[in-house]
């Protein structure tokens, strides 16, 4: 029987908990997946990434004499052996999914889907096809890494190539984009050894958060010996005797940066070619997949969540996306609130951040007061040293409840869920203060920077 109430395309984040959602719920569910399940985060992003970063940490110590290097005074570079460790994890939590799957009764069918009409969905596979239906669709087919129409950047690597493992260390690298995957690459390489020279075309680094994070990590980053570029924009990619060479135009004029190799990180685009190869075509934002407020495409019974239509692309609100998309299908409260969406990076120190900055309060005419810690005392950050860390926490001005926060310090991006969760329970800055905080931890510093909020919130 190729009929099902619910068929999801795509086996990431938001599709396969889009899924497990449904089976719940008790609806007869298949999942399509012409890939690995559990998606680009789970293979080829969130995951493999954050499994580098922390190998490349321990042999940096090593080598440094810090934390791991007191420990290991004569671990070598294994770059084998890292990626072979970064690939079991990914098998094992992937098999862990599959489990889930399995044990929901979800099917899980293998191939390349294609929405053919109404309710109606072809795979490929093999050469062979298959035609299922289903009342309801969900495209979750997430993203792909954006290349832009530069001369010469098919030269370059992107994020997915460098995960698939790498026989030997670089000496030099030309990262191209400096947001979330930019900076993230550029501490791993950084870690390792190798030259780093990051290219931003806007006028600083994570251009789409916070000022201060992002010029604060620039300084960090240029006093480890890092070459920062911003205002940078890229002309065109060339081989050359020494490597690559990237041209840009600059602030004040032409520059050049030259590497062994180039990886484009300029970000990522949605990913849905191929799902509707004839006359029936959703109506579309840019390169995203229009949908209304309960994830609807303009097509009927066909929905999209995720980075395939989602203005924010990150894994967690795919996942909070298919889980609300399949509660508001079946006329089941949505359960969560959508509209607080915590963001973190994983360079060192961490940072992370939720709802507004100042900047943007001010500018939505929104009265509000910042509170900020800078950890030089806290012991925590004081034994890790991982540079110049600080927590800003932003309030109402009249109602204290708080409106968001920035967080560049070790473990933020653990820490940044009680101001989300703050949020989404419209606490004040006096309510979250309540809470005692243990001794030594890095989350002391959150209660010195609500101190500094109420004293000025008065």
């Amino acid at each position: 029987m190729n009929h099902y109430q619910l068929l999801v395309i795509g086996a990431g984040p938001g599709g396969y908990t889009a899924a497990l959602q449904a089976a719940k719920l008790g609806l007869r569910t298949a999942i399509v997946e012409r890939r690995e399940v559990g998606g680009t985060c789970l293979n080829r992003g969130c995951i493999p990434t954050k499994a580098l970063l922390h190998a490349a940490q321990i042999y940096h110590e090593a080598q440094s004499g810090g934390e791991a290097g007191i420990l290991a005074q004569d671990l070598q570079l294994d770059l084998p052996a890292m990626f072979a460790h970064q690939r079991k994890i990914t098998e094992t939590l992937r098999s862990g999914v599959e489990g889930l799957l399995r044990n929901a009764k979800v099917e899980l069918i293998p191939g390349s889907a294609a929405i053919t009409a109404p309710n109606t969905v072809q795979v490929e596979r093999d050469g062979e096809r298959r035609t299922f239906t289903a009342e309801r669709i969900l495209i979750a087919t997430g993203s792909e890494p954006a290349m832009p129409p530069i001369p010469g950047l098919e030269l370059a690597m992107t994020s997915d190539q460098i995960l698939q493992g790498m026989d030997r260390p670089y000496r030099s690298i030309v990262i191209i984009g400096g947001g979330v995957i930019g900076v993230e690459f550029a501490s791993f390489f950084r870690q390792l050894g190798c030259q780093v020279t990051i290219l931003e075309g806007l006028d600083r680094l994570l251009p789409n958060l916070d000022r201060e994070l992002g010029q604060n990590l620039a300084q960090l980053f240029k006093k480890q010996g890092l070459n920062v570029y911003t205002n940078a924009m890229v002309q065109a990619v060339e081989p050359g005797q020494d490597g690559l060479t990237v041209r840009f135009q600059g602030k004040t004029g032409p520059g050049a940066a030259t590497a062994e190799k180039v990886l484009c990180a300029i970000g990522r685009r949605p990913a849905w070619a191929g799902l509707f190869p004839g006359d029936l075509q959703p109506e579309t934002e840019g390169r995203r997949i229009r949908v209304d407020s309960r994830f609807a495409t303009s097509i009927p019974g066909v929905y999209a969540i995720g980075d395939v239509s989602s203005t924010i692309q990150l894994a967690h609100v795919a996942a909070a996306q298919g889980t609300a998309c399949v509660n508001l299908m079946w006329g089941k409260p949505v359960g969560m609130d959508l509209s607080i969406v915590p963001s973190c990076i994983y360079c060192r120190p961490e940072i992370a951040s939720v709802g507004l900055t100042e900047a943007q309060a001010k500018a939505a005419g929104i009265p509000a007061k910042i509170g900020k810690c800078t950890l030089f005392s806290n012991a925590r950050t004081m034994i890790a040293n991982p540079g110049r860390s600080f927590i800003k926490l932003v309030a109402h001005s009249e109602t204290h409840e708080m409106l968001g926060a920035q967080l560049m310090c070790e473990h933020s991006t653990d820490m940044i869920s009680q101001i989300s969760l703050a949020m989404a329970n419209h606490l004040t800055a006096q309510q979250l203060l309540l809470a005692m905080r243990p001794h030594p931890t890095f989350e002391e510093a959150m209660a010195d920077a609500l101190e500094d909020l109420i004293r000025k919130l008065g």
